[in-house]
């Protein structure tokens, strides 16, 4: 079994929270080394209180999916003998409402194009 970390890290600063004004800002360091600002989706929470130049958790979702799809991809091109050149996926996730019960549903639509010469 592998082990994978993330740290994550919100502060308040000046802000009272309570009242439901609070920055969504916060930071993620991984176990690599890679640090990322993140924030909540600008849609579900308003500038300023999200940061619409950081990433959000819904689109790094999606980034993962397609990530690991692209992983696997080459993987199996590779084992056939293929030769890639390169690989392009415009991923997009979406995600249905609720009906204000706290509960979403996943519907991610992956594009993938790669180049793919045969040799023998």
């Amino acid at each position: 079994m592998s082990v994978h970390s993330a740290a994550i890290e919100w502060l308040r600063g000046e802000e009272r929270f309570v009242d439901n004004r609070y920055s969504r800002r916060h930071a993620v360091a991984f176990d690599g080394g890679a640090n990322w600002r993140l924030s909540s989706w600008p849609e579900s929470v308003r500038v300023p209180f999200s940061d619409p130049s950081a990433v959000d958790p819904e689109e790094l979702f999606v980034a993962s999916l397609a990530s690991c799809h692209m992983l696997w991809f080459l993987s199996i091109a590779a084992k056939a003998g293929s030769c890639v050149d390169s690989y392009r996926d415009a991923a997009e996730g979406r995600m249905a409402d609720g009906g204000g019960r706290g509960r979403a549903n996943g519907d991610g639509n992956g594009h993938a194009a790669a180049a793919l010469p045969f040799f023998g």
